[in-house]
């Protein structure tokens, strides 16, 4: 009964720690009543030790993924299941995977392993096809961004890092309690943790209130349309959309005005990208283009390419009958007085909704299985690259970061190196309704502002369309199910952060000694019976 409680205690531990609801000092002992389950059952006679470990982290962490996450089911129930379950079952083996190094390490090195293994899992779930990494611990201190102003040099790995770092010591103290029955004891230990946990955040305070944004002004209008994506978006003609479009956009005008920005696919009624240039909503865009002759329109579209040779048809083309095959782009373009239009194609596609993960293995198991969310059910075709749209002024370049992009830092730096001083983040938030999924995906784009420090104009479909600044500060922002124009100013900036540079090299690092431990480890004559 004491392990199913503690269990149950950090799971709890680190659902209530999480934004936007939570308090993030949780975390630093949200992992130690589960480090003191797997300790228990190591040492004790247990039969089925593995499956034990297996079963009481289980429970913790699908309490921790439900609460937090059990929005998903506002858009689908199959795929909420999928990612709670399965996402806990991916954090379980984790511990597995620990209780098998502890049982023929130190404790050290074994502790040492968990922290690294945890690192190397939130990258995997960065880069591989069932990509979520919604839950990276480094994203837990995204309402108290004031604490994590060092991310410029880290990125979220390094919040990752510092929280692992606690609870590793908290639970050291709390097993030398237990064995000493002294308080005495554990005081030094005890002043170690708490400096750990202090001097990081006065670091951190300390460079938010030295910090000086400077840079060029740029005058910028976010766009929330409000449009209902499971009954409206997809019956509304692209025309109807752009006089919409343009009537918010009169509302907050004016001569100084250099940038508007448009939600995700606000354009959902797929256009042919051969066929852009004389469709008549475009043309209505040109017109007021030509009327306000210093604005830059950027906004969602969706495309589609019909493909006829077959040597051209990509990994994620879509087959649709009689040998034609089709892509389909979630896509941002930028209009200005240029002859050119500039496309980005999105990169970073969602689980199920977008993308078919592994879809040699699992496409002839389930067919061609997507999840329905009131558009189309076809496979993305992303690029390579990061675009940076370029400005009527050539030295001004905007990041166009559709959606769920904006939750991966690394990618994110992409844009950045390709000449992005201000980032722009369009998304339909609309799908989970009024809950804390489009809350939490606003919180996170305080961590890209801090990582890149660049400021951030967000357009959002329903909300929370918002102006962020690079110390992480929404400056103004529009209340979620409203329609209206956001305007204000952002400030241009070319320098480029530590973290932009180096990436995620806390998580490589992490993975090199992660791998060389479990080497040297697991083919050594377990310690403990």
């Amino acid at each position: 009964m004491k392990n199913f409680l503690l269990a149950i205690l950090s799971g709890l531990l680190l659902a209530f720690a999480w934004p936007t609801y939570g308090f993030p000092v949780l975390l630093f002992i949200g992992f130690v009543p589960i480090l003191l389950v797997e300790r228990h059952v190591r040492l004790s006679t247990f039969k089925w030790k593995k499956l034990s470990v297996f079963g009481f982290s289980y429970l913790s962490f699908v309490i921790w993924n439900f609460i937090t996450t059990n929005w998903l089911q506002y858009a689908d129930e199959f795929g909420a299941s999928f990612a709670v379950l399965v996402n806990s079952m991916l954090m379980a083996i984790l511990m597995v995977i620990y209780h098998s190094i502890a049982k023929r390490a130190t404790v050290n090195i074994s502790l040492l392993f968990l922290m690294c293994l945890w690192m190397a899992f939130e990258k995997l779930h960065l880069g591989w096809d069932f990509s979520w990494p919604w839950l990276n611990l480094g994203n837990g201190f995204s309402e108290y961004f004031t604490w994590i102003q060092w991310y410029e040099y880290t990125g979220t790995f390094g919040g990752t890092l510092w929280v692992w770092l606690v609870n590793i010591l908290i639970y050291k103290l709390a097993v030398k309690y237990h064995l000493q029955k002294s308080i005495k004891s554990v005081k030094s230990d005890g002043l170690i943790i708490l400096a750990l946990i202090i001097l990081p955040i006065i670091i951190s305070l300390t460079i938010y209130h030295t910090y000086k944004i400077e840079g060029e002004q740029m005058n910028v209008i976010a766009l929330q349309p409000n449009i209902d994506p499971y009954s409206e978006k997809y019956n509304v003609s692209n025309e109807e959309i752009a006089d919409m479009l343009l009537k918010l956009t009169d509302t907050e005008i004016n001569a100084e005005t250099d940038l508007v920005v448009a939600p995700e696919t606000v354009f959902a009624d797929n256009v042919k990208i051969t066929q852009l240039e004389n469709a008549y909503f475009k043309r209505k865009l040109d017109v007021y283009l030509s009327q306000h002759p210093n604005i830059n329109i950027l906004t969602g579209i969706s495309f589609i390419n019909f493909i006829t040779d077959k040597s051209l048809v990509k990994k994620q083309s879509n087959y649709h009958k009689n040998g034609f095959w089709y892509d389909d782009y979630n896509s941002a373009m930028m209009l200005n007085g240029g002859d050119d239009v500039q496309l980005y194609h999105k990169s970073k596609l969602v689980v199920g909704v977008e993308t078919l993960p592994y879809q040699t293995i699992i496409k002839p198991l389930i067919g061609d299985f997507m999840i329905d969310l009131g558009g189309t059910l076809a496979m993305k075709t992303t690029q390579e690259e990061r675009t940076a749209f370029t400005t009527s002024n050539p030295q001004l370049k905007v990041a166009p970061i559709i959606c769920y992009e904006s939750v991966y830092g690394e990618f994110v730096t992409g844009y950045i190196r390709n000449g992005a001083s201000v980032l722009a983040i369009i998304t339909n938030d609309a799908w989970w309704g009024e809950t804390q999924g489009h809350k939490q995906h606003l919180s996170y784009a305080r961590l890209r502002a801090i990582e890149t420090r660049r400021d951030i104009v967000r357009s959002a479909n329903t909300g929370i369309s918002a102006l962020i600044n690079a110390k992480g500060d929404i400056t103004s922002s529009l209340a979620y199910n409203t329609q209206g124009a956001l305007s204000g100013t952002v400030t241009t900036n070319e320098e480029t952060t530590f973290y932009v540079w180096a990436g995620d090299y806390i998580a490589r690092i992490a993975i090199f000694i992660a791998l060389f431990v479990f080497l040297i480890t697991m083919f050594r004559k377990s310690r403990v019976s």
